[in-house]
């Protein structure tokens, strides 16, 4: 909502926001994000300007339909540039419409976004509020075949990957790189050098890194999973949605999580930055070849503000 305010003599206008944590179950947990609900006339290098403010790993900004057959469109933004698709801005802005009476309670939207549309659901449960989006059928990328630098670049050993699966790229409209990982110690040994990540990977297929082990801390969690960004201006995400579908078509392509049991795979992330995060994936199939991905998870108001500009 624009509201014109006069500071010291100049005119000035409010720009109001809410913030929430997403893919958590409890306040302070998974991963902050801004929704501008009422961003139209917001102009694109402004919405940058305030993302690049806010310092989010992604804020949103929600505006009317381009197509009138869809319901809006979202433009999500790092502090560092824009994005085509991204999980925890598309859960929570779902989440936010939905707590301000924009949409109804369990019902199903179209988002409108770089990557074409996206299919939302948003459905309310005993646990809360849950909101269910469908992401683009991923597709395998590129293997590094050089898994002696990205040891390096994690500040880990060789040994320290999973020997039969290979680090590779997946996307679903933002390239990821992915990289198993043995155990639950070598995921907190993870610690990124920049320098080897600007000279190896800066400019490959996949700048992004994804590393994941099936070694997990909840015990019905599918894998442990830890995302860097330092491309995005993300040092670590808590939680990485636009990640969550590419990792549970990895794990099904390459015969960790059967595609029988891959309706409920479980991705427990940012628990090294204090802010564990539960991210819910399904991977549907059809005669063998999978044909749909969905990331889902709960969000948690937590408060709002607004920014005078």
């Amino acid at each position: 909502m624009w509201v014109q305010e006069t500071t010291r003599g100049v005119e000035m206008q409010e720009l109001h926001y809410q913030l929430v944590d997403v893919f958590t179950q409890q306040r302070f947990g998974g991963n902050q994000l801004a929704v501008f609900a009422d961003a139209e006339g917001i102009d694109p290098a402004l919405m940058q300007t305030l993302a690049r403010e806010l310092n989010l790993s992604e804020t949103v900004f929600v505006l009317p339909p381009d197509d009138p057959a869809h319901d809006f469109r979202l433009r999500i933004f790092t502090p560092a540039y824009e994005l085509p698709l991204a999980g925890h801005p598309t859960v929570g802005a779902a989440f936010v419409l939905q707590h301000l009476g924009k949409i109804a309670s369990n019902s199903s939207i179209i988002f409108e976004k770089g990557v074409g549309p996206i299919p939302v659901t948003v459905e309310s449960t005993a646990a809360g509020v849950i909101a269910w989006m469908q992401q683009p059928n991923p597709q395998m990328g590129s293997i590094y075949t050089v898994r002696a630098t990205i040891a390096a670049m994690l500040s880990l050993d060789e040994s320290d990957f999973v020997a039969e699966l290979p680090v590779q790229a997946v996307s679903a409209g933002v390239s990821f790189l992915y990289v198993p990982v043995k155990s639950l110690e070598a995921m907190g040994r993870i610690n990124v050098r920049l320098d080897l990540w600007e000279k190896h990977l800066q400019n490959w297929e996949a700048p992004h890194i994804f590393a994941f082990s099936t070694e997990t801390e909840a015990e019905d969690a599918t894998v442990h999973s830890r995302m860097f960004a330092p491309d995005m201006g993300i040092s670590e995400d808590p939680a990485t949605g636009a990640a969550s579908g590419p990792l549970g078509t990895y794990l099904v392509e390459h015969g960790i999580v059967p595609i029988h049991e891959a309706e409920q795979i479980i991705s427990e992330q940012g628990i090294e930055m204090g802010r564990p995060s539960r991210i819910q994936i399904r991977v549907t199939a059809h005669e063998g070849a999978i044909n749909a991905v969905f990331v889902g998870g709960y969000s948690q108001f937590i408060g709002s503000g607004h920014i005078l500009v």
